[in-house]
């Protein structure tokens, strides 16, 4: 059954604020706890939005994953993925995925997890908060590791690159 879209679009704006402050705040203070916290009622909103098979476990992954992260990161957890598993970056879902701190892995895979969202719901709500999410997952791993980011960033622009068709 449809989710209400009586107040979706003020819920999805006021969302998107609330993402753009908790980007800019967290990137001004280089902590990154604050951008999660500001991200987490988009994250459930798009739990409660989801509904289609594919879309509802992504979603519930996707909340899996953030709620690990902010475990990962108040309690300061530090673990070298790239030195543990003896390389530089990792193919996950299709997208090649820049190793380094486990911490770092976790926005990483909110943004491809978002991907999914985008690529298979129909829903125009659902799309604009995995939008969202994607766009604040950057600013998470800038926010980590902006070595790491402009890795992440170089990888996709060249995986854009190689799919456009001429």
């Amino acid at each position: 059954m449809a989710k209400p879209y009586q107040y979706a679009t003020l819920i999805c704006i006021v969302l998107s604020i609330l993402a753009l402050l908790g980007i800019i705040i967290g990137v001004v203070a280089s902590n990154p706890l604050i951008t999660i916290i500001f991200l987490l009622p988009t994250v459930i909103y798009e739990v409660y939005r989801t509904e289609g098979k594919s879309t509802r476990w992504a979603s519930w992954g996707l909340l899996a994953v953030f709620i690990a992260e902010i475990i990962l990161i108040v309690t300061n957890v530090s673990f070298d993925l790239a030195t543990f598993l003896g390389v530089t970056e990792k193919t996950v879902s299709g997208h090649n995925v820049p190793l380094g701190d486990i911490k770092v892995f976790g926005p990483t895979i909110m943004a491809i997890l978002a991907i999914i969202l985008f690529v298979r719901t129909r829903g125009r709500y659902t799309k604009w908060l995995a939008v969202i999410i994607f766009i604040t997952s950057f600013a998470i791993v800038y926010t980590l590791d902006p070595t790491v980011f402009s890795r992440l960033l170089r990888l996709g622009i060249e995986e854009g690159l190689d799919q456009i068709q001429y």
